[in-house]
């Protein structure tokens, strides 16, 4: 006998709710309308907290995007990155990646008080860093993406996972590879996600290592191009000046397009992370000039590659909670 509509839908409801309780796979259940009915405006709040920042401040559109890579690469994307130290909490904020250089903190503050005022306790810190990751994208001209919803954040930071699973600027490409690996990201994933170095900057300490002493013998990355080289070596002397900053692309730099392919094709990537995927891999050239000659392609796989790490080992259900703020735990 059929069901009828109204017990249909109490069907799918329930059924719903025990699928999303306590799974923890990639991708476990979230989609894109996660809060339609909770917290209706919730996307429509993060996306005004976010283009009033980007407005004051074109950098914090790179930031932002930041703050949503260095959080899945460590536990997976559960918000571990927001919390600061407290009690046997010691933050990721003071990892090497972190420390120095991640911010855009308080925007994510703003955005989570404003959505406590609409709807209490609804709105987890992760899936606003995933949305506020989306949003930057697009303020400064970046591709569009559903964003799946339903993250719970964690209730534990992890300081020395931080230092670990985050791709460094000095990485091989054999280490950023591997890293990638253990969120489950490929190789397409690899290289499209640097894409994200379209906009943002970085400091002399970054990158110094290239200019004077590449493998350490005192010799310059000879990948580097010469004239590109000089320049950078006019405001990142051998000692001082670690935090002079830099634009990852210095055609483009508050615009989100594919120039950044364009410069490492031409030996000039600001990081050895950006200029290994020219020289240290067939695979990795190819699609570093597949997406230099196409920005759709670029764009394409760059929103497919941001839904899939966004994917990555979520909290859902009983295993984390919805913080009050987004600094620390409930």
């Amino acid at each position: 006998m059929a069901l009828s509509t109204v017990n249909f839908a109490v069907l799918l409801v329930l059924t719903l709710t025990s699928l999303c309780a306590g799974t923890s796979g990639p991708g476990a259940y979230l989609y894109p309308q996660f809060y339609q009915h909770s917290c209706p405006r919730a996307q429509d709040i993060v996306r005004s907290v976010v283009a009033k920042a980007v407005a004051k401040e074109t950098r914090m559109a790179a930031s932002l995007l930041r703050l949503h890579f260095h959080d899945c690469f460590v536990k997976g994307c559960d918000a571990s990155l927001l919390l600061d130290s407290s009690g046997s909490i010691v933050s990721e904020k003071g990892s090497n990646p972190n420390k120095n250089s991640a911010r855009g903190f308080e925007v994510i503050d703003e955005i989570k008080s404003a959505l406590e005022k609409e709807c209490p306790q609804t709105v987890s810190c992760a899936d606003i860093l995933a949305l506020a990751a989306r949003d930057s994208t697009v303020l400064v001209g970046g591709p569009n993406w559903e964003v799946p919803l339903g993250r719970r954040d964690s209730l534990s930071a992890s300081l020395s996972g931080s230092n670990n699973d985050i791709p460094a600027p000095n990485n091989t490409l054999q280490t950023i590879t591997t890293k990638f690996k253990r969120q489950g990201l490929d190789i397409v994933d690899l290289v499209a996600l640097s894409g994200s170095h379209t906009i943002g900057l970085s400091r002399c300490t970054s990158f110094r290592q290239r200019l004077y002493n590449q493998t350490g013998n005192g010799v310059a990355d000879s990948t580097l191009e010469e004239a590109y080289a000089w320049q950078l070596r006019s405001r990142c002397p051998r000692s001082g000046g670690d935090d002079n900053l830099f634009s990852l692309d210095r055609v483009t730099p508050t615009k989100f397009d594919n120039n950044y392919y364009k410069n490492v094709v031409a030996g000039k990537g600001l990081l050895n992370s950006d200029q290994v995927l020219l020289t240290q891999s067939l695979e990795t050239m190819a699609l570093v000039k597949q997406y230099a000659e196409n920005t759709d392609l670029f764009f394409d796989h760059f929103a497919k590659s941001m839904v899939k790490m966004g994917n990555t080992s979520p909290l859902t259900g009983a295993k984390g909670e919805i913080r009050k703020n987004c600094r620390k735990t409930n």
